[in-house]
């Protein structure tokens, strides 16, 4: 098989590749269920060549699996379908924007044939174009049987008739198939989130597949504006300075240059903000080792990326790295594990939190002793999670004798009468409890799967991809079948305080690390990732003293199950990075954690104080 730029002009011989100097993307949606504001914003701009839209994750997965289970013409985010492209279709033909979208889920077919019926009763001549063979599924048993083993704890797979989803990450390059060949809207199935950006990329700048710094410039892009307005001044650090103006959020637009230089920005009369604190926020957001960031297309190094305020609601970015191509597809797997359930309810009065703790413990016994009796085996796990306790929060409760506190029951078991009964004993034991037990009036909760991920490796040459459009079906190569490696990179050595800074410590004062930089965590199955930018560049090395690998590992002693944890520094911005493995509970809908996603891991940590020169604050 071909290789390298040789390939890419072969693919590309006799159509239109008419070269941009620069593009405008639209960053449309970053979770099925996101709210539909983008698309009013990006017709009004009226100046944008594409609009991406990421809707999946391995929970989505999960839950668009068990919908296409149910009825083969689901499986897909229907919102992309009633919500973005139906209401809009007569604007979109006449701008001449072009849609691309991973909306597809697990049935990307049923999704392009609900697009199509929509044109169809417009009137409009739009194309539709769809990349299927991502959807491993059929093959879980020969995947299984070659003894392939999940990509970070090297575990066996799970037996194939507990497996409901099974996907390949695949990249950019059928994206721009699709677009060289007329597409007007593109739908895949698990297309990697900045990938949709990625392919828009290649598509107008004609990027080979083995200009490593050019695909990883664009999968920054991507990256950047996949989460929507995460980078336009939702779950900023300083979201107070933003808040009157959240309500009608602008959505990002990414103006991009051939050279793979791009300008952040949102549309004109559009809320919230783009500085270099939410861009750097949403750069760090979930990328696990900066210089290490594997995607299909390029493994990237983010570390040296520099951001620039040019203009109001304008930054500027640059400096990514493409470091290598990997070999592999991951797979992501969903797969049943058993049951669970949880509810929250609220203890007011003196001592609540100890009232609080009584009542779940007498309510787990109870549960526990009939299960005894009917000769089913005890819970996999009971998590009792009291908000506002010490005991259970540690660092995190400020407030440790409150008087009203919120307290979440929720168990795991195989058998979902057990999950049932725990329920029943929740609400049952009311009357026996101890006095301040709130309820808030409604359904009880129900017990619900617990689906887990797993992931594995296999080789891109196993997966077969096709484009099915206007034209009919056309297999699509692959772009590399063998890895490459573009210079190997040294660990970064963090800065230290200088022996200036040392003479000033009688001048030290203490301050909340917020007040010196800013933050955001997020997930990667049972791993959290935390993310702080120092707001200047003379207070990373005081921050870095201070947040040590085990001073985080501490911090959050309560939430790992062990103390593995990573710290990757990023010159460009300044920042660091922490990896937290095995903090989640299991993660996802596995784990029975108020906060199973990292959400707030941040905010946690951006209470810790700083010992910093005063001179430095006042500068």
């Amino acid at each position: 098989m071909q290789t390298g730029v040789g390939l890419f002009w072969a693919l590309m011989e006799g159509k239109d590749m008419s070269t941009k100097q620069s593009i405008k993307i639209g960053g449309a949606s970053g979770f099925w269920g996101e709210t539909d504001l983008a698309m009013a914003q990006f017709l009004s701009e009226g100046d944008l060549d594409y609009v991406v839209f990421d809707y999946l994750a391995e929970i989505t997965m999960s839950i668009l699996a068990r919908a296409r289970s149910s009825n083969d013409s689901l499986g897909y985010a229907t919102d992309f379908v009633t919500a973005m492209v139906q209401p809009n279709l007569k604007a979109i033909a006449d701008s001449g924007v072009k849609l691309i979208s991973n909306a597809g889920g697990v049935n990307p077919e049923a999704c392009a044939e609900a697009i199509r019926e929509c044109i169809a009763k417009a009137g409009l001549q739009l194309k539709v174009a769809v990349i299927v063979g991502d959807d491993l599924l059929p093959r879980v048993t020969e995947l299984s049987a070659s003894g392939a083993r999940e990509m970070f704890s090297a575990d066996a797979m799970p037996a194939p008739n507990k497996i409901a989803s099974a996907n390949a990450y695949i990249g950019a390059f059928p994206v721009a198939e699709a677009l060289i060949h007329g597409a007007d809207i593109v739908i895949t199935g698990r297309c990697v989130d900045s990938a949709v950006t990625l392919g828009a990329c290649i598509h107008a700048f004609g990027w080979a597949p083995d200009a490593l710094d050019l695909l990883a410039a664009g999968s920054l892009v991507g990256h950047l504006i996949e989460c929507g307005p995460q980078v336009t001044g939702g779950n900023f650090t300083d979201w107070e300075t933003v808040a009157e103006s959240l309500y009608e959020v602008g959505y990002p637009v990414a103006q991009v240059s051939i050279d793979g230089e791009a300008v952040i920005t949102k549309p004109a009369n559009t809320g919230g903000v783009v500085n270099r604190g939410t861009v750097g926020e949403q750069l760090l957001y979930e990328i696990d080792d900066p210089s290490h960031y594997a995607l299909p297309d390029v493994i990237c190094d983010f570390s040296a990326v520099e951001l620039v305020q040019i203009g109001e609601d304008q930054v500027h970015v640059r400096g990514a790295k493409g470091r290598g191509v990997p070999a592999d597809y991951k797979v992501s797997m969903t797969w049943a594990d058993g049951w669970r359930a949880g509810t929250i309810l609220w203890y007011l009065g003196r001592n609540a939190a100890e009232k609080a703790r009584f009542f779940a413990q007498e309510v787990r016994t109870r549960a526990e002793q009939k299960l005894t009796a009917l000769g089913i085996s005890g819970f996999d796990d009971v998590t009792v999670e009291i908000v506002g306790d010490e005991s259970h929060w540690g660092e995190s409760a400020r407030y440790v004798r409150s008087r009203e506190i919120a307290v979440k029951i929720a168990c795991r078991h195989q058998d979902k009468r057990a999950v049932a009964l725990l329920l029943r004993e929740v609400s049952g034991a009311a009357l026996g409890a101890p006095p301040g037990l709130a309820f808030f009036a409604g359904t009880r909760a129900k017990p619900s799967p617990v689906i887990r991920l797993f992931s594995i490796r296999v080789p891109k040459s196993s997966v077969a991809l096709s484009l099915l459009d206007h034209r009919g079906t056309n297999e699509l190569p692959q772009m590399f079948e063998t890895p490459t490696l573009n210079g190997v990179v040294e660990p970064l050595e963090i800065p230290a305080t200088s022996e200036q800074d040392a003479q000033a410590q009688n001048e030290l004062v203490t301050v909340p690390l917020e007040q010196l930089a800013w933050g955001r965590s997020g997930d990667k199955g049972d791993k959290a990732n935390i993310g702080i930018m120092a707001r200047s560049e003379a207070y990373l090395p005081w921050i870095a003293q201070a947040l040590t690998s085990e001073y985080v590992a501490a911090r959050f002693a309560h939430f790992m199950t062990t103390p593995a944890i990573n710290r990757f520094y990023l010159p460009g911005l300044p920042a660091l990075n922490f990896v937290l493995h095995n903090a989640l509970g299991g993660g996802g809908v596995a784990s029975l954690r108020n906060d199973p996603q990292a959400k707030s891991f941040a905010q946690i940590l951006l209470d810790t104080p700083i010992s910093i020169p005063q001179k430095l604050l006042e500068s």
